[in-house]
C-alpha cells in the first residue's frame, strides 16, 4: 500500500530534506522512525528538496508498506519517537501510482523578514534594520507573473532541463514588525525564492529600479540578480495535489 504523510519541521538543525551521508537530514530522521515502527525498511519520497536551514509548515512525502496503518495510533506513536522539531499531521492512503513530488500541481513558499530585533524568532526570521519600500517591492513582485524563464534566480550548477516556471502569485504583506513574501508556482528552481527575495530587497532599498529588475530577469544571468537571503527565513507552506483536499 502507498501512503502520503503530511508533516512539518523546523529546519534549523538539519542539512535540508534529502539524505546526506555525513549530516543529519529530515528524510533520514523520518526514515529511521518509520522503519522502526513498521518493522521494515521505509524510504520516504519527499515532495521536494528544501535546503539546509529551510523550514516547512506543510510538507508531503509518500512511502510504501504492506502494513495496514491505524492513522491516529500511528501518528501519536510516530510523534512520540520524533524530535520536537518534526511533527506528523496526517497519514493518507493513496493509489499505488500516486507520487508526492511529480503529482504536485503547485507549491507555495513564504519568506519572513523582521524589521525590528526580536529575541524569540531569530531562528525563523531574517532580521534587517534597514527601511524597505514595500510598495516598490510589491510593484516588482507583480512583474514576476509576466515571465516564464527564471534562470537569473537559479543556482548556476543545477541539473534541470528547463528554467521555466509558472508563477501564479507573488506579493509582500506587512504584519506589525514583519514583512512576509508569499510566492506560488508550479515548480521552483534551486535557490530561486531566496534569490528573488534578495533582488526584491535591493528594489526596496532603492539600489535598483523596477526597470533594472526587468532587465535582470531578461538577462538570464545569476550574476546580475541580487544576493541570496539567509535560509532561516524561508518556509514551504503549501503543496497542492489533485486528489488531496
Amino acid at each position: 500500500m502507498r501512503y502520503f504523510i503530511q508533516f512539518a519541521y523546523n529546519g534549523t538543525h538539519y542539512h535540508g530534506w534529502q539524505y546526506q551521508p555525513n549530516a543529519i537530514s529530515i528524510q533520514e530522521t523520518l526514515n529511521k522512525v518509520f522503519s522502526t515502527l513498521l518493522n521494515q525498511e521505509i524510504d520516504i519520497m519527499g515532495a521536494g528538496r528544501t535546503d539546509t536551514g529551510v523550514h516547512a509548515s506543510k510538507m508531503f512525502g509518500h512511502f510504501d508498506t504492506n502494513v495496514v496503518i491505524d492513522n491516529a495510533k500511528f501518528i501519536h506513536k510516530a510523534n512520540s519517537f520524533l524530535p520536537n522539531d518534526i511533527v506528523i499531521y496526517d497519514i493518507i492512503p493513496v493509489h499505488e501510482n500516486a507520487h508526492a513530488r511529480f503529482d504536485a500541481t503547485s507549491r507555495t513558499y513564504q519568506y519572513h523578514i523582521s524589521t525590528f530585533k526580536n529575541a524569540f524568532n531569530s531562528e525563523i526570521n531574517w532580521y534587517t534594520p534597514k527601511n524597505l519600500d514595500i510598495e516598490k517591492m510589491n510593484d516588482a513582485a507583480k512583474l514576476l507573473l509576466n515571465f516564464n524563464d527564471f534562470q537569473c534566480f537559479s543556482k548556476v550548477n543545477t541539473d534541470v532541463n528547463t528554467f521555466n516556471c509558472k508563477i501564479t502569485e507573488a506579493f509582500w504583506t506587512k504584519e506589525k514588525e514583519s514583512l512576509i513574501f508569499t510566492i506560488s508556482a508550479d515548480r521552483f528552481l534551486r535557490n530561486m525564492v531566496r534569490a528573488i527575495v534578495g533582488t526584491l530587497v535591493n528594489v526596496g532599498l532603492h539600489k535598483i529600479t523596477i526597470q533594472d529588475f526587468i532587465q535582470i530577469i531578461e538577462s538570464k544571468n545569476r550574476q546580475n540578480a541580487g544576493f541570496s537571503v539567509p535560509a532561516k527565513g524561508l518556509f514551504l507552506t503549501q503543496i497542492d495535489y489533485p486528489y488531496i483536499k
